[in-house]
């Protein structure tokens, strides 16, 4: 993972520093190059003559704009000194958008790099969103972490568990983990048994000889859902597990222009307990 981009979100509150000094530091532990980009939101008034007169909504739109912007500066002048501080700065983009276009832009930028890192603050920060516009319209791997709750790992690599269930975005998402895979001191096949007719006792061999000729100190794990949901099956497992990453297939169906993520996927991003590295 030579190039990576980072997204800042900047509105409706600012990516904490903390997540952009963890950002830094994870691309120093693999000797990248990193990007970051920050958007800021265009806040169009509605055209409503009345409500401005009552509560100068223009004002307000205007008002909450300039924040955005002040945001993006403060932010990329932050990143900027830590980036160049640990020899990892590539270049930094500022752009423009509203804010349900804010996604497509960071995917636009996410295609032409290794992978693209999205904090998550907190639930109602809007980067749920555009990560999950990333993941379905980049064709890059999207990783994510919650600065507090699911730290990006700083000074090593210890554990990381690869879900696999022998399908295209597992075996997509084993493809694009590989750096990862590599660069950490163990790795867990993960196999939840007796859910999906594709995850099969055994269906991790081959996917063991495979991550072995790459170098990659892997062991099988199969765990019997007994019958609970994959969500449930994961909780347990990763709340006796500790691990510095979960990298699984991101699952989705269209419906017109949108994805319904699948129900582990969207269990993992809405209860984030360990950094993830997603591909679909």
């Amino acid at each position: 993972m030579r190039d990576i981009l980072l997204h800042l979100d900047s509105y409706p509150d600012p990516t904490p520093t903390q997540a952009i000094d963890q950002a830094v530091a994870f691309a120093a532990l693999f000797d990248s190059r990193l990007s970051a980009m920050t958007v800021q939101a265009l806040i169009r008034p509605p055209s409503n003559p009345l409500a401005n007169a009552l509560i100068g909504i223009a004002a307000m739109a205007a008002e909450e704009q300039a924040k955005s912007a002040r945001c993006c500066k403060e932010m990329s002048a932050h990143f900027e000194l830590k980036a160049k501080a640990l020899g990892v700065f590539e270049s930094l983009v500022v752009t423009q958008a509203e804010l349900p276009f804010i996604g497509p832009q960071v995917a636009a930028y996410a295609k032409t790099r290794d992978a693209c890192i999205v904090p998550i603050a907190n639930d109602g920060d809007g980067q749920r969103g555009v990560a999950e516009t990333v993941v379905f319209e980049s064709g890059r791997p999207v990783i994510l972490f919650r600065p507090g709750v699911a730290d990006l790992p700083q000074q090593s690599l210890g554990t990381v568990v690869l879900a696999w269930d022998n399908s295209r975005t597992a075996a997509r998402a084993m493809a694009d983990a590989l750096p990862l895979l590599q660069r950490a001191a163990r790795v867990k096949i993960l196999t939840v048994v007796n859910e999906k007719a594709t995850a099969t006792a055994g269906v991790g061999r081959d996917a063991l000889r495979h991550l072995t000729l790459h170098g990659v100190k892997a062991e099988i794990e199969e765990v019997d859902s007994g019958g609970k949901s994959i969500s449930v099956t994961l909780d347990a497992y990763l709340g006796s597990t500790p691990c510095d990453f979960l990298v699984m297939g991101a699952y989705g169906k269209s419906r017109v222009r949108e994805f319904i993520l699948g129900g582990a996927t969207a269990h993992v991003l809405a209860k984030m307990k360990t950094p993830l590295f997603l591909v679909h």
